[in-house]
């Protein structure tokens, strides 16, 4: 590869020879290979583009989450050509069962067309790698143990790469000759593409290096979990409790029981920062107290933990913005996807990998450096079509539960309308039929098309 700086907007040209002989590293530098740069990376690879991809840890590696999959996040996997057959590994689940108000409710997944009509549980360690190594077999090239430092920039303040170092362990047959051709180092390097995606997580040191920071007018939420051996491994609905309690507080969030079928359960919490409460909370003892509730045989114990206890922070509703900024494209986390709703992350993750996937392609197709810019203008767009009036009502609903005696009459309320709750189910999974469908259905895409946007 040669050294020398290179426009970053130039014309675009299609095929894995484009970054050669533009003398760029790579087309596209994809920094995060959890599911929103793996999927990003993936997307962008089938459509013949250089991708570099660019994971800090080597998988595989564990990342905190409820390890449990909506038929939304199902649907991204098909699409991607994921074996997710019981064969290759995957439990899969009815639906969720709702515990709140003294009742408890099974709600199977709603039959659409649009959504496969199950959910599956996977851990994210071995998730993750099986999306990094699908972008692999699509043609992207991924270097582990490599991480990015900051940003390059040119006269304009534009970014036209990163600077990174790899650590010391290297993996010969996967990495050296090209570690060597990239001139990754120990002591950091800079490598060069047209165009940066930032899928580094919540914190996303590189689009703060960018200049892009965090919004406190958005919802913010904070998931501990850990695993323990229990008999309940092989439940077939994820479990979700709705009456969350800190002595005499009702909090605003949940915990939950998914059930991995490798002979542990996967137990958490998560709470919104719509309450005093956040961030007043120690969230660990608050689970081992809530989990002292549970009937002793279900195993959920000191004794029987096999994880140590972590937490995530759970960025939500576009809480950071613009998703282009200056060559930067934004996904997943580091977007600020999760869902306010139900703190689902992994199907946003996947789905704006794509979409960028989608706009970067057609952006470096475009003839003059002039239409390549206003193709990728398009990606907030193209966020605000799929998401932006969802996530407005999602803000007013965190907003509404952040106030104790409304979330305690809205529980004790609704678990008593099972019709009801199939619809809440299906408008806080996010799972109606976009056209026709039924009443709750065309309900929520009309109520979604008037609310405003999230920009």
């Amino acid at each position: 590869m040669t050294e020398h700086a290179t426009d970053a907007t130039a014309p675009g040209r299609q095929g894995g020879r484009s970054a050669a002989l533009s003398g760029d590293d790579a087309d596209v530098i994809v920094v995060g290979a959890g599911p929103s740069g793996s999927t990003a990376a993936y997307y962008l690879a089938q459509a013949g583009l250089n991708v570099l991809l660019l994971e800090k840890s080597r998988f595989p590696r564990e990342k905190v989450c409820g390890d449990g999959l909506t038929p939304r996040a199902v649907k991204s996997l098909v699409a991607m050509g994921v074996d997710v057959s019981e064969e290759a590994g995957w439990l899969r689940n009815k639906g969720l069962r709702v515990i709140g108000g003294g009742l408890r409710l099974e709600l199977p997944w709603p039959e659409l067309s649009s959504y496969p009509g199950y959910g599956l549980v996977r851990t994210r360690a071995s998730l993750d790698e099986m999306l990094a190594r699908r972008a692999q077999s699509a043609g992207a090239k991924l270097l582990e143990g490599t991480t990015v430092t900051g940003p390059l920039l040119d006269d304009d303040g534009r970014i036209v790469g990163v600077t990174a170092q790899t650590d010391a362990e290297e993996d010969p047959e996967s990495q050296s000759a090209h570690l060597e051709r990239s001139r990754v180092s120990s002591s950091g390097t800079g490598l060069r593409a047209r165009l940066v995606v930032a899928a580094d997580g919540n914190s996303s040191r590189l689009a703060v290096a960018m200049g892009l920071r965090k919004r406190d007018d958005r919802p913010l939420g904070v998931a501990v979990r850990t695993y323990y051996k229990s008999p309940r491994h092989d439940d077939d609905y994820l479990e979700s409790w709705l009456d969350l309690w800190d002595g005499d507080r009702l909090l605003p969030g949940y915990g939950w029981i998914f059930g991995m079928g490798d002979g542990t359960s996967n137990v958490g919490l998560g709470l919104l920062n719509t309450s005093a409460a956040f961030g007043n909370t120690d969230y660990r003892s608050l689970l081992k107290r809530w989990l002292r509730s549970m009937p002793e045989e279900w195993g959920y114990v000191e004794e029987n933990r096999t994880e140590p206890v972590r937490g995530a922070a759970l960025p939500m509703g576009f809480n950071r913005t613009p998703h282009y900024h200056r060559g930067l494209l934004l996904a997943g986390d580091a977007a600020g996807m999760v869902n306010p709703f139900n703190g689902e992350g992994i199907a946003y993750a996947m789905e704006s990998g794509e979409i960028l996937a989608r706009v970067v392609a057609q952006a470096l197709a475009r003839p003059t450096r002039a239409e390549t810019e206003r193709a990728l203008r398009g990606y907030p767009d193209a966020l605000q079509d799929a998401y932006g009036g969802y996530y407005t009502l999602g803000r007013l609903f965190v907003e509404l539960i952040g106030r104790p005696k409304l979330m305690r009459y809205a529980t004790n309320a609704g678990m008593t309308k099972p019709a009801l709750m199939r619809f809440a189910l299906k408008l806080m999974a996010n799972l109606s039929e976009p056209r026709g469908g039924d009443a709750g259905d065309r309900l929520i895409s009309a109520v979604t098309r008037l609310a405003p946007s999230s920009r």
